[in-house]
């Protein structure tokens, strides 16, 4: 019994330890960014996609939940070593909520593929296809999803048509952040069988 209660104390302290690291991951990869207009690109999506396949679907939403309350209240989280309640209402803040709803909705998504494809547990190369498809089809979710979140707000706030709003904070992006996905993908799968995640 005491046994089960230290393997559990130690199984929640690893947890955190993931939440945290992966909090501090995301503001750092915010940091490192390129002008392109109104809008940065940045390394972020990279590591929220990470994220998204390295954790536990618990632990995913944790720290995208832990960084943006750590930016709406002020700390440097954001592009741009940037906080603050208004990042989240301003012209590029739908892209900031917009990753909570991206995330469940690339979880949800990835859960159904895996139970519609059998887990992918027979092992194999045929396997390892499936199992990068799906993680491919998540972060694709994740990236549409967001996209969707950042032009709608962009539109609201400046004041121009969804067309003008897509070529202004989407179309320059897509290629790279498709790259970012693809290496997400390939960065997820190294670490989790490194260390034994998901």
């Amino acid at each position: 019994m005491r046994g089960k209660k230290a393997a559990g104390m130690r199984g929640r302290t690893r947890s955190i330890a993931f939440v945290g690291l992966t909090i501090a991951l995301m503001g750092v990869s915010a940091w490192v960014a390129i002008p392109f207009g109104p809008v940065l690109l940045t390394l972020q999506m990279f590591a929220l996609m990470f994220a998204l396949l390295a954790l536990t679907p618990r632990e995913c939403l944790a720290a995208i939940a832990g960084y943006l309350a750590l930016g709406a209240v002020g700390l440097p989280m954001f592009s741009g070593m940037r906080g603050g309640i208004g990042m989240l209402l301003g012209p590029t803040g739908g892209y900031l909520w917009g990753y909570m709803l991206a995330a469940a909705a690339a979880l949800a998504v990835r859960a159904a593929l895996r139970r519609a494809l059998g887990g992918g547990a027979s092992g194999g190369r045929l396997a390892g296809r499936r199992a990068w498809a799906v993680d491919l089809a998540a972060c694709l979710v994740f990236i549409v999803v967001t996209y969707t979140c950042g032009c709608v707000q962009y539109a609201a706030v400046v004041g121009v048509d969804l067309a003008a709003a897509f070529a202004v904070t989407i179309a320059p992006f897509a290629i790279p952040d498709l790259v970012k996905a693809v290496a997400a993908v390939a960065c997820a799968r190294a670490v989790t069988r490194a260390v034994g995640r998901r």
